[in-house]
């Protein structure tokens, strides 16, 4: 208890410190909101398939909490898999974590690669210049 105490201490007297710890946010959806936000949401979009169970999910997501930090223009979106079967069912999701990228809103590729940021950014980079996939 003590260093969560302490942690909160040094927040409440060093309030710059807060931009840092609250920096890097992931968006989760869920499927009554998936279209919405991925409609609303300009520029390229990452939506990662995750369980609560997977480590792998786990190792993904701290990948890519960096990669938010360091990545201010690339938003980043997490679904549940365990909670929202439709949209696994709809994007064909048969292995955890998957990574979907997103275009202005519209499908745009599904990506395959390793667990690292710098994987993920060329993946990206590549993805992009593409042409678009059609939506499963």
């Amino acid at each position: 208890m003590r260093p969560i105490h302490r942690y909160y201490t040094i927040l409440a007297t060093r309030p710059y410190l807060v931009k840092y710890v609250s920096m890097a946010t992931i968006k989760a959806l869920t499927q009554f909101d998936f279209y919405a936000e991925l409609d609303a949401t300009a520029g390229l979009s990452l939506v990662y398939f995750s369980a609560h169970a997977c480590s792998a999910c786990k190792h993904l997501s701290q990948v890519l909490t960096q990669l938010a930090q360091n990545q201010p223009e690339l938003t980043i979106f997490k679904v549940d898999a365990q909670q929202d079967q439709a949209l696994i069912r709809e994007y064909d999701v048969f292995h955890l974590p998957a990574l979907f990228l997103f275009k202005e809103g519209q499908y745009h590729a599904e990506l395959q690669c390793e667990s690292r940021a710098e994987s993920i950014l060329n993946c990206i980079n590549q993805a992009s210049q593409q042409a678009a996939a059609e939506a499963p």
